[in-house]
């Protein structure tokens, strides 16, 4: 697709090194965390890369702990939420990735699958046991240090000492209670706070329900003020191409595109279709749009024909046409965010 877009940066926030979550489902804690590194830019810190592990096994934590209270009525998995990572900042305080990479048994990336089995396993036999000993939590953690490492309580930075709390609070300094999410749907009073019923919101968090274009009113207004934005959204749609860096919505459904035309979806800018409130609602509801992914809004482009794009910066390493980045149109965003 490169050869047939020529792209013109408006904004281009400021934003860290494009990252690889490798064989793990822990785009939330890349790409919240990300976001958490921009807000240090924003300001005027000078960033540092945050232990993206040291998020997502604190959520680990806490969801284990809802999945024991819940009898196992809970969704599993390696997934999660922006909020998860604000709630572990909250909670635990936060590490430098030099501290805490995670890469305790010889990877040089992330490989969770043993580990999620083993956890996942461990969690299914207490509950089945109907009567918990005082040692599960202990053991659930001894099993992810074992994986992990263990989590250092004092450590050297630029020549101070810190816990991790010290470490939040005096070199990140962001404030978690500052900072809402946002999401619409119709089956809500727009304008209030609702839970988010889907499987990774498991701490069952609040967000205020906005009308669908108010999704990037919202995002272009951060923007502007200098703000970048973490975004959920669905990523199985033919019409996002991680591969070709482009994300929009076709005029024409793809099962009805001809061979050629879906060849051609990404040779450069194509009509869309203008998606509204009840099409994004039903889709959300017949499991077309699913909770599938985390990123990170860093800015706004145009295309030759003028459209506007966001610039996104994905978790997924260098490996695609623009190095780690993606353009996303608004109207993909209206109908496929989470």
């Amino acid at each position: 697709s490169k050869a047939g877009f020529t792209f013109t940066e408006i904004i281009n926030l400021k934003n860290t090194s494009v990252k690889n979550q490798g064989s793990s489902g822990t785009c939330w804690s890349y790409s919240g965390n990300s976001f958490l590194e921009s807000e240090m830019i924003r300001m005027g810190k000078e960033p540092v890369e945050i232990s993206q592990i040291f998020s997502a096994r604190n959520t680990y934590l806490g969801k284990a702990k809802n999945y024991v209270r819940l009898h196992g009525g809970l969704s599993l998995g390696e997934g999660g939420q922006f909020h998860d990572v604000l709630n572990a900042f909250r909670h635990y305080g936060a590490l430098p990735q030099t501290e805490y990479t995670g890469l305790h048994y010889g990877s040089d990336k992330n490989n969770f699958g043993e580990m999620t089995n083993m956890l996942d396993a461990m969690l299914a036999t207490f509950v089945k046991s109907k009567t918990l000993t005082p040692n599960w939590e202990k053991a659930y953690t001894a099993a992810m240090d074992s994986y992990l490492g263990e989590v250092p309580k004092n450590f050297q930075y630029k020549g101070k000492s810190y816990t991790p709390r010290t470490f939040a609070d005096q070199v990140i300094g962001i404030k978690p209670d500052e900072y809402v999410g946002i999401a619409s749907v119709t089956d809500q009073p727009y304008y209030n706070k609702f839970v988010l019923l889907i499987p990774d919101n498991w701490s069952f968090d609040n967000f205020y329900n906005v009308q669908i274009n108010d999704l990037t009113d919202i995002i272009d207004n951060a923007l502007n003020n200098g703000y970048t934005v973490a975004w959920a959204t669905d990523v199985s749609e033919k019409s996002f191409s991680w591969k070709n860096g482009v994300a929009y919505v076709p005029a024409k459904p793809y099962e009805q595109m001809t061979p050629q035309e879906q060849q051609e979806m990404f040779v450069g800018p194509k009509p869309e279709a203008k998606i509204t409130a009840e099409e994004r609602q039903k889709a959300f509801d017949n499991y077309q749009t699913t909770d599938d992914h985390g990123m990170h809004i860093v800015g706004l482009a145009k295309d030759q024909t003028g459209k506007e794009y966001y610039i996104v910066k994905n978790s997924w390493g260098v490996t695609n046409d623009y190095k780690g980045y993606l353009y996303v149109t608004k109207e993909f965003v209206r109908y496929k965010t989470t």
